[in-house]
């Protein structure tokens, strides 16, 4: 196998570095290549709320609740957090902080109640407690939404109805009314619903390469 020659009015040592300037653009390249995460991220966040929602509303006994903790933690919390960090890698301010808070949201629930509730023996400070959490972040919610005029319809409705869901809760547990946070629960559902059509229409658009489910860009 022969050597070869660097060619006339080259050094070896400008072709080596002109080859690892090359190498490490295709490593750049590559490494910025990141999947859209924001459909796990609504997929998480879709399920968890749905199955929660399914015992807030009444329709599933709530006795088999704590089944929600373990979706809280892993899906809801680590996958959507997880989704929020690639966000960030994305340039996309709002995906970065809607999932990165959104996971929080889920990890901070499921911390509550499996470490800290039974320590709050007062029902009615709890409620108040818990209404105070779950207002907040309808507050924070409620700002999002505005930003989320700028993202896509299908987001916007999810955030609409999540901003509504966290409120209704949010009162229903502070006053300890049982119709309003079955009120909360419904809505909650609806919530769930929009988010999973927004984590499918992403999916499968990208998947096919072209719109097969609308969300309506609301960019400029």
């Amino acid at each position: 196998m022969e050597a070869t020659t660097p060619p006339v009015g080259t050094t070896p040592g400008a072709v080596r570095g002109e080859s690892g300037t090359l190498a490490a653009q295709a490593a750049t390249k590559v490494s910025e290549v990141v999947a859209d995460p924001a459909p796990l991220g609504l997929a998480g966040f879709a399920l968890t709320t749905f199955v929660l929602s399914m015992y807030n509303s009444g329709l599933v006994d709530a006795k088999s609740e704590p089944v929600v903790f373990g979706l809280a933690l892993a899906y809801g919390g680590l996958a959507q957090l997880l989704a929020g960090m690639w966000e960030f890698k994305n340039n996309n301010a709002f995906g970065a902080t809607a999932f990165t808070s959104y996971g929080a949201f889920w990890l901070s629930f499921w911390a509550f109640n499996v470490f800290y509730a039974d320590k709050i023996t007062d029902k009615a400070a709890l409620g108040h407690g818990v209404g105070l959490y779950l207002i907040g972040w309808g507050i924070f919610t409620a700002y999002m939404w505005i930003a989320s005029f700028r993202v896509s319809a299908a987001v916007n409705v999810v955030f609409l109805l999540l901003a509504i869901t966290f409120i209704v809760l949010g009162i229903g547990e502070s006053g300890a009314n049982e119709n309003i946070i079955k009120a909360g629960g419904f809505i909650g559902l609806a919530t769930a619903i929009a988010a999973w059509y927004a984590s499918f229409a992403t999916v499968t658009n990208k998947t096919f390469g072209r719109i097969v489910l609308p969300v309506k860009d609301l960019k400029r």
